[in-house]
């Protein structure tokens, strides 16, 4: 018996000294599909992103959507009048519903745009392998993610848009007060089926394939131009996804804006007209007459602080999970899809 426990304790001993156990977890990472890891990785990089700007995601939409008692403040007066009306749970509040939208949407977001990669240098030689690529298959992602996990999004919006008053009452008038996502997603299908669930689905497809390329160019293209001696730099990751972020933001914000108040159109109180927009040119077209072009760029400070650390954070995370997942560099994955 003593023999026995003996050998075995020296078994184990040895395992630890020449690595065995760690061999075994490499293995079994090695043996997950490289799609699997990507989906892992992408999911794991949209929460960690999306909850560190949580506070800011918040106001942005109350200043988007126009929301009483927010829309004439500032970023930082709206923080404190939240801060002090709901306290520090009303930063996140809609954040449960984000998160559960994010996980699915990063994880089909980033591991999409490795596939649609592929699948491009692996098909269409003409194309090349440069920032094209990059382009053309983060825009095929960013909407491939869209479609699948719009209606989260949609409800984010709305329990995002419910303020409390200072009486601790929910306010935005008499319009329906949302208990949670459940609830949100179960009342819109009731009111319009799945229709309503994809309500303002247009401005955010248009604006997202432009943004979500521009996205993946922009980091890559950065990055392959950073010195070789930084390229594992966690402030270069950071760097380069920050200006990725800024620039493609900028560009397509006012489709953001657009989407937002389509979003909300059932819940805006019957002063602001209740106006229902037919497409997403028509949506910009009454936004700038009525609202003026200012309003088309509401938020767009706060979102600047949101985004660029937003990105940032989530394209870092993304790699450095790539690396502890084990996932093989591109050129090693394109050579494993060919075969």
């Amino acid at each position: 018996m003593g023999s026995s426990q003996g050998s075995t304790l020296s078994s184990n001993v040895a395992g630890l000294v020449d690595g065995s156990s760690a061999r075994k977890e490499i293995s079994y990472l090695d043996s997950m599909p490289v799609y699997v890891k990507e989906l892992i990785a992408g999911g794991a990089a949209g929460a960690f992103a999306k909850t560190a700007v949580a506070p800011l995601e918040r106001i942005k939409i109350l200043l988007q959507t126009r929301t009483g008692g927010f829309h004439s403040l500032g970023v930082f007066q709206s923080l404190k009048k939240l801060l002090k009306h709901e306290g520090v749970k009303g930063f996140y509040k809609g954040n449960g519903a984000s998160v559960i939208r994010i996980v699915p949407y990063a994880a089909l977001h980033f591991m999409a745009y490795e596939q649609y990669r592929c699948l491009i240098l692996n098909n269409y030689y003409a194309l090349g392998s440069g920032p094209l690529i990059d382009l053309l298959a983060g825009a095929a992602a960013g909407g491939t993610a869209v479609l699948c996990t719009y209606p989260l999004d949609l409800a984010r919006t709305k329990l995002a848009y419910q303020v409390v008053d200072s009486y601790g009452m929910k306010s935005n008038h008499a319009q329906p007060a949302y208990n949670g996502l459940r609830d949100v997603l179960r009342s819109v299908y009731k009111e319009g089926g799945m229709r309503a669930l994809y309500r303002g689905v247009g401005p955010t497809l248009t604006g997202i394939l432009p943004y979500a390329g521009l996205k993946f160019y922009i980091y890559e293209e950065l990055k392959r131009h950073a010195p070789e001696e930084h390229q594992k730099s966690i402030v270069m990751r950071l760097s380069c996804g920050g200006l990725a972020g800024l620039f493609g933001q900028t560009f397509t914000y006012p489709l953001d804006v657009v989407r937002r108040q389509m979003q909300v159109e059932n819940l805006q109180p019957s002063v602001h007209g209740n106006v229902r927009y037919r497409n997403t040119l028509e949506g910009l077209t009454v936004i700038f007459h009525n609202q003026g072009w200012r309003q088309l760029f509401a938020g767009l400070s706060i979102n600047y602080m949101k985004i660029v650390p937003s990105v940032a954070i989530g394209f870092t995370a993304y790699d450095l999970m790539k690396f502890w997942l084990h996932i093989p560099p591109r050129s090693k994955t394109r050579a494993i899809s060919a075969a």
